[in-house]
């Protein structure tokens, strides 16, 4: 196939390399250091790293928010910051600011507008994100009254209006309760399943391995580890056994038996299940829209 044909991914970084200057003096604060990164078309991608590891000031390039001091992004090919790159994205900031006075409605029409989306269909367009984020019931209450969990998700109905190929969601999950951030990892699958590339940052490491394909790893603007989560996370010179507690004797001839066959019982642990797992499995969901509005 000629290289001309081939489909460019969703997000290519060839070097990218960002600077900030510190006080007066001139100091310079490298945020992202030679950062090369391809993410295909298609994907669930995690962006990892701790705090001021350059996550954001590299969302912040992709975004074309800020132009790198060297190297090259491009979003589906075209040029970061261009405005095809841009039409491209829909993104949802770690704490977004909505105005309060607004209808949920009132507030995904209001981006509508502002990406483009045109008149004609528009307000169909409205009420299908909204529906599809499970806020159809409350899409005519003010933000103000929504609870962390919809904001989070009405963040989300303005980010996928103008049906981009490309969302980008920082920390969607934070500061949301484990029944809100198990719907948001719903959702997030489900954009998967519509052909949508998702980037996603989070602290919340459970929630990067039970929906991202890959990851990559930030440390001090460096990429210090990428691949597979299924690749990363095992372990291919071990097996896991889960059987019925042994008493000791049987214990101890299951490892002479390991024995004889030149293997060696490495350990024996007591099984645990994720805390989450447990939370989700006891406590019943609520039904999508019906969350109480927050104090503030």
């Amino acid at each position: 196939m000629n290289t001309s044909d081939k489909v460019p991914p969703a997000i290519e970084l060839e070097g990218v390399t960002k600077d900030f200057s510190v006080g007066l003096r001139g100091v310079k604060l490298r945020a992202v250091d030679g950062l090369s990164l391809v993410v295909p078309e298609g994907e669930v991608f995690g962006l990892l790293g701790p705090n001021g590891s350059g996550k954001s000031t590299t969302i912040k390039v992709i975004l074309g928010l800020l132009a790198p001091g060297a190297g090259v992004c491009r979003v589906f090919g075209a040029p970061g910051g261009t405005v095809e790159a841009r039409r491209a994205i829909g993104y949802l900031p770690e704490a977004p600011y909505f105005y309060r006075y607004l209808s949920g409605t009132e507030l995904v029409r209001f981006y509508a507008g502002i990406c483009g989306v045109p008149r004609r269909g528009r307000d169909a367009r409205v009420r299908e994100v909204i529906e599809w984020v499970g806020l159809g019931g409350a899409a005519e209450r003010r933000v103000g009254t929504y609870s962390k969990g919809m904001l989070q998700r009405i963040g989300l109905a303005q980010a996928l209006v103008h049906d981009p190929r490309l969302v980008i969601l920082d920390e969607p999950t934070a500061g949301v309760d484990p029944i809100g951030a198990a719907e948001i990892s719903g959702l997030i699958l489900k954009l998967k399943q519509r052909g949508k590339t998702v980037l996603i940052t989070s602290h919340l490491l459970a929630q990067i391995e039970d929906v991202c394909d890959r990851v990559a790893i930030l440390d001090r603007g460096r990429l210090i580890l990428e691949g597979e989560v299924g690749e990363l996370v095992g372990r291919r010179d071990r097996q896991a056994l889960v059987v019925d507690k042994l008493p000791p004797e049987e214990l101890a001839a299951l490892g002479q038996w390991l024995a004889e066959r030149g293997r060696r019982l490495v350990s024996v642990e007591q099984p645990r299940a994720r805390l989450d797992k447990i939370f989700l499995e006891r406590v019943g969901k609520a039904p999508a829209g019906s969350e109480q509005p927050s104090s503030s």
